[in-house]
C-alpha cells in the first residue's frame, strides 16, 4: 500500500487555512541563518555552509518543504537537498560554473538553442526554495556573481523568425513564481507563434509549494493544450498529500506531466528509494521521464554519484516493475554535448546474421536479423 501523508505541521503556528495558502508558504520561506536555528540543530557543517550560502545560491525552503524534514537525522535526504552545508564552498577540479553550456547557446538573452527544433526560454531567475545542486546556481536567487541577462521581447522576435523551433520550455528560475496573469501573457504570446505546436514548463513548484496549483492556475494552463509538465522529485517522502492533490488537479486539467530527478548521493541513490518513488508517481499520475546524473556544478562533489549507480538502478528496476515506472537515465554533455541516454547493456553479441541479447534475470536469447526472400520463392508465388 502505497502512504501519502500531510506536511501540515502546526507548530508554524499557521491554520489550516493559511498553510494551503502560497502566498503564506512564500512569505514563512526559511532564508536566514536564524530561521534555521530556530527550527533545527544544525551541524558544524551545515551552519557553515548557511554562512557562505550568500556568495555563492541562496538559501530558501518553504514551510511545505521544510516539514518533511527530519530533525534529528543529520543524514536526511531532504535535509541534504535543501540545507547548504560547508562542502559546496570547494570546487572541484572537473566542476564548471556552467555545466551544460547554455550561455554559448544564447542567440538571446535567456533563450537557449541547443536542440534543433526546441528551445529553453528562461523567464525568471528565482525560484520557490533552492536545491543545492541547481544546475543554473550561477545566475538564480539573486546572490551568484553572474544575472540572468533576460530580454523576453527579443525572444520571441527570433522565435517568431525561426520557424524550426515546435517546442518551446519555460524554465528559470521557476515559471510558476510568475502571476497567472504574466504567466498567461507569455503563454499566449508563443501560442500565436504558428509553428509553436507544444509549450512545456519545468517547475518544482508543485512538491515546494503544491497550493500554488489553484483550480484558477489549472483552468488557465487547460487553454494551450497540448501542455506539458516537468516536475522534479528526488525522493518518494516528497511526495504528500498536500503534493498528491495538486498532481491531481494539474492531471485533470489534462496537463501531461513527466517527473525529472536527480540521482544524488545518499538521497536517492538505491534501487529501494528509486522503486518506491516511482511507484508512488504512478499513483500520482505523473509518468517517471528522466534520471539525471548530476551535473558538475561547482560545489556539488558531495552530491554526486558514479555513472555506474546510475545503471546499476536502471537495472535494478528494469524488468522488475513496469515499464511506465522506468525513467531514461541520462547525462547532460558537459559544456553543451546535450542529454545522452546511458543504458545497462543487454547486447551480449552483435553479427549481421543476429543478435544476442540477455534479459533482466541474465537469461540470454538471439533474434536473427531478416533474411531476404530467396528469388525462387518469390518466382514461386509469383507464379501462383
Amino acid at each position: 500500500m502505497i502512504a501519502f501523508s500531510s506536511s501540515y505541521d502546526p507548530s508554524w503556528g499557521a491554520t489550516e487555512d493559511q498553510w494551503a495558502d502560497a502566498k503564506w508558504q512564500l512569505k514563512n520561506r526559511v532564508n536566514t541563518l536564524a530561521d534555521l536555528e530556530s527550527r533545527i540543530e544544525l551541524t558544524q557543517e551545515e551552519r557553515a555552509g548557511v554562512l557562505l550560502a550568500g556568495n555563492k545560491l541562496a538559501m530558501s525552503i518553504t514551510p511545505q518543504f521544510f516539514s518533511i524534514i527530519d530533525k534529528n537525522d543529520p543524514n536526511c535526504p531532504i535535509r541534504r537537498q535543501i540545507i547548504p552545508r560547508m562542502e559546496e564552498a570547494w570546487t572541484a577540479p572537473e566542476e564548471l560554473a556552467d555545466p551544460c553550456g547554455e550561455d554559448s547557446h544564447m542567440p538571446v538573452p535567456g533563450l537557449v538553442h541547443r536542440y534543433p527544433d526546441r528551445v529553453l526560454f528562461l523567464v525568471t531567475d528565482r525560484c520557490a526554495s533552492y536545491c543545492r545542486y541547481c544546475t543554473r546556481s550561477r545566475v538564480v536567487s539573486g546572490v551568484g556573481e553572474q544575472k540572468l541577462n533576460m530580454q523576453h521581447e527579443a525572444a520571441f522576435e527570433y522565435l517568431e523568425n525561426t520557424p524550426s523551433v515546435r517546442d518551446v520550455l519555460l524554465s528559470g528560475g521557476d515559471p510558476l513564481l510568475l502571476s497567472d496573469n504574466k504567466l498567461e501573457k507569455i503563454l499566449s504570446r508563443l501560442a500565436a507563434i504558428p509553428h509553436i505546436q507544444f509549450i512545456r514548463i519545468g517547475s518544482r513548484f508543485p512538491i515546494f509549494c503544491p497550493q500554488r496549483i489553484t483550480p484558477e492556475l489549472c483552468a488557465m494552463l487547460k487553454k494551450y493544450h497540448p501542455f506539458f509538465l516537468s516536475i522534479h522529485v528526488n525522493h518518494p517522502k516528497e511526495l504528500t498529500t498536500e503534493v498528491q492533490e495538486a498532481l491531481g488537479r494539474l492531471a485533470d486539467a489534462g496537463v501531461v506531466m513527466g517527473n525529472q530527478s536527480v540521482l544524488l548521493k545518499d538521497v536517492n541513490d538505491t534501487v529501494e528509494i528509486q522503486k518506491a518513488l516511482v511507484h508512488k508517481l504512478l499513483m500520482c499520475r505523473v509518468r517517471p521521464y528522466y534520471l539525471y546524473q548530476c551535473d558538475l556544478i561547482t560545489g556539488s562533489s558531495h552530491l554526486r554519484t558514479s555513472a555506474s549507480k546510475g545503471l546499476e538502478i536502471i537495472e535494478g528496476l528494469r524488468g522488475h516493475t513496469t515499464g511506465y515506472a522506468i525513467p531514461q537515465f541520462v547525462i547532460d554533455g558537459p559544456g553543451g554535448g546535450g542529454k545522452i541516454p546511458l543504458n545497462p547493456n543487454y547486447v551480449v553479441n552483435h553479427n549481421s546474421n543476429e543478435i544476442t541479447l540477455r534479459n533482466y534475470e541474465g537469461k540470454q536469447f538471439t533474434y536473427p536479423e531478416p533474411s531476404d526472400i530467396p528469388q525462387e520463392i518469390k518466382s514461386e508465388l509469383l507464379a501462383t
